[in-house]
C-alpha cells in the first residue's frame, strides 16, 4: 500500500512542477534553518572528551575584592562569581597534591623563535606553557617522540612539543625529535611532534577563544620564573602592584592567569579534593589572603565549559527560533497544499465512489506531503552544509563545522514533521469531500 500512495504522490508532484517546487522549497528553507541553528548549538554542547572528561575537573579559588565579588562578564553570567582562573604562586601550590592521577597548570606566552636562517626569518609565537601531565589529560596524539615526564617538570628542562604545522616549518615535516630550537635567549630541545591536531573546541582553555586553533609550541609551566615570562592571555586582578614592580611582585601577586586542571581516578574523588582546596585556602587565609567568604569551585569539563560561556543563551535561543522558524514555513504551505489537493476533489470523489475509504485518501495524501517533507530535508541539509562552512570560515577556524549523525537523524525527523503539518489538514479536509457533490451523472 505505502508503495502504491508513493507511486500516486510522485505522479501527482510531477503533474504541478512549479507548486511543487515551491512547497519544497519552502521545507528546504526552513530546515536549513533549522538545522544549521541546533548543529551550532549541538557541537558547542557535545561532550569534547567522551568517556574521560567526568574525571577531568577544573579549579577556581575566589582570591577577589573582600568588597564586591568578581563580576559577571558581561552577556554571559558567571554564577559561580569566582575568577576564571589561578595565580601563578597557588597553581605551584596546588601542583604539589597527590591526589590527582594528572594534573596542568597552563597559560600563553609570547616568545621569539629564531628558526636556521636558511628557514625562516625569527618570529614571534605563542607558546602554551603546560605540564607534561597536559598532553594525556587531553589526548593530544603524537607523530613523533612523547610528552616530557614530571621529572622535567621539576627540573625545568628546555624542552618543547611543536604542533604539525609548526614542524612542518621548522623541520620540513620530518622527525625532529632531538633537535635544537631556539627561543628568546634559551636552546630548547624538540622531545615531541604533535599529529594534526585541531579540536572543534580548546576545551583546556575556557577563558578565551573557544574556537581558536591550538598552540603552535608547547613548553614546561616550570620556565615561568626562569625566563621571567608574562601572559599573553587573559588575566585579572582586583589588587594593585606595587610601584614599578619586580618580577617577582608579579609571580607572587593576586593576578589571576593561570588555567588549572586535574584528573582524578573516578568523579567519585571530588569531594576529597575539594577538601583539600578548602583546607588550603584556609591556611592562606592565616598569612591574610583569600579575604572573600570560603567559595572554591571544582567543576567538571563539561559544567566548566557551561559556567563559562561556551553554550551560551543566545545560541540556545536561535536554536529555538530555528525550529519555530521551520513551523512557521510549514503552516504557511499549508494554504498550497489545500488548494492543490481540492482542485483535485473530482479525481478523489471517483476514487470514492470505486470503493476507495476516507482512510485511504487522508493516508495518499499524507504520504505525497511526507514525500515533499523528506526531498525538502535533504535539500535543506545539504543547504545547511554550505551555510556552517561559511560559519567556519567566518570565524577563522579550520574546525569541521557540520551535522553529524545526530544531527542528520533530527533533520530527518524535522522534515517528516513538517510535512505533516503542512498536509494534516489539507489531507483531512480532501477526505471529507462528499463524492455526491462532485460527481455528475
Amino acid at each position: 500500500m505505502l508503495a502504491y500512495n508513493t507511486r500516486i504522490a510522485i505522479k501527482s508532484l510531477r503533474r504541478h512542477p512549479l507548486l511543487t517546487a515551491i512547497i519544497i522549497g519552502g521545507i528546504a528553507l526552513g530546515i536549513c534553518a533549522s538545522t544549521t541553528f541546533t548543529t551550532v548549538r549541538h557541537m558547542y554542547a557535545r561532550d569534547p572528551l567522551p568517556g574521560k572528561s567526568e574525571k577531568l575537573f577544573y579549579v577556581r579559588l575566589d582570591n577577589w575584592d573582600p568588597v564586591k565579588a568578581y563580576p559577571d562578564g558581561g552577556l554571559v553570567a558567571n554564577p559561580r562569581k569566582v575568577p576564571p582562573s589561578l595565580t601563578y604562586r597557588d597553581s605551584v601550590e596546588l601542583l604539589r597534591s597527590n591526589i590527582p592521577v594528572r594534573q596542568t597548570a597552563d597559560y600563553v606566552a609570547t616568545m621569539a623563535v629564531f628558526p636556521e636562517k636558511s628557514v625562516s626569518r625569527p618570529y614571534t609565537e605563542v607558546v602554551r606553557m603546560v605540564c607534561g601531565d597536559f598532553f594525556a589529560m587531553f589526548n593530544v596524539p603524537f607523530a613523533y617522540g612523547r610528552a616530557w615526564d614530571r621529572r622535567a617538570d621539576q627540573k625545568a628542562e628546555q624542552v618543547v612539543v611543536l604542533s604539525h604545522a609548526t614542524n612542518q616549518k621548522l623541520f620540513g615535516g620530518g622527525n625532529s625529535v632531538g633537535k635544537r630550537l631556539q627561543m628568546n635567549d634559551r636552546q630548547f630541545t624538540v622531545i615531541g611532534v604533535l599529529a594534526p591536531w585541531r579540536p572543534f573546541i580548546r576545551m583546556y582553555d575556557p577563558t578565551s577563544n573557544f574556537t581558536g586553533e591550538p598552540e603552535a609550541i608547547f613548553a614546561p609551566f616550570s620556565l615561568t620564573p626562569g625566563m621571567e615570562l608574562r601572559t599573553s592571555g587573559n588575566s585579572d586582578n582586583w589588587k594593585s602592584l606595587p610601584t614599578n614592580p619586580t618580577y617577582q611582585d608579579f609571580l607572587t601577586s593576586e593576578t589571576d592567569f593561570v588555567q588549572f586542571w586535574v584528573e582524578l581516578r573516578s568523579a567519585s574523588d571530588a569531594p576529597r579534593y575539594q577538601r583539600y582546596l578548602d583546607d588550603y585556602v584556609r591556611g592562606e587565609k592565616k598569612s591574610g589572603r583569600f579575604p572573600r567568604p570560603l567559595n572554591n569551585v571544582l567543576t567538571s569539563m563539561n559544567e566548566t565549559l557551561a559556567d563559562l560561556g561556551l553554550v551560551t543563551p543566545q545560541r540556545t535561543a536561535m536554536a529555538a527560533i530555528s525550529v519555530l522558524f521551520l513551523l512557521v514555513c510549514a503552516l504557511n504551505l499549508t494554504g498550497l497544499v489545500l488548494g492543490k489537493f481540492l482542485a483535485r476533489a473530482p479525481e478523489v470523489s471517483v476514487r470514492r465512489a470505486l470503493g476507495a475509504t476516507r482512510v485511504d485518501i487522508f493516508l495518499q495524501h499524507i504520504v505525497e506531503c511526507e514525500l515533499v517533507g523528506i526531498v525538502g530535508g535533504a535539500i535543506g541539509v545539504l543547504m545547511s552544509v554550505g551555510v556552517l562552512r561559511w560559519i567556519a570560515k567566518m570565524q577563522a577556524t579550520t574546525a569541521r563545522m557540520s551535522p553529524d549523525v545526530e544531527m542528520f537523524a533530527a533533520a530527518v525527523f524535522l522534515s517528516l514533521i513538517a510535512g505533516l503539518v503542512a498536509g494534516l489538514y489539507p489531507a483531512w479536509r480532501i477526505c471529507n469531500v462528499q463524492p455526491a457533490v462532485q460527481l455528475k451523472v
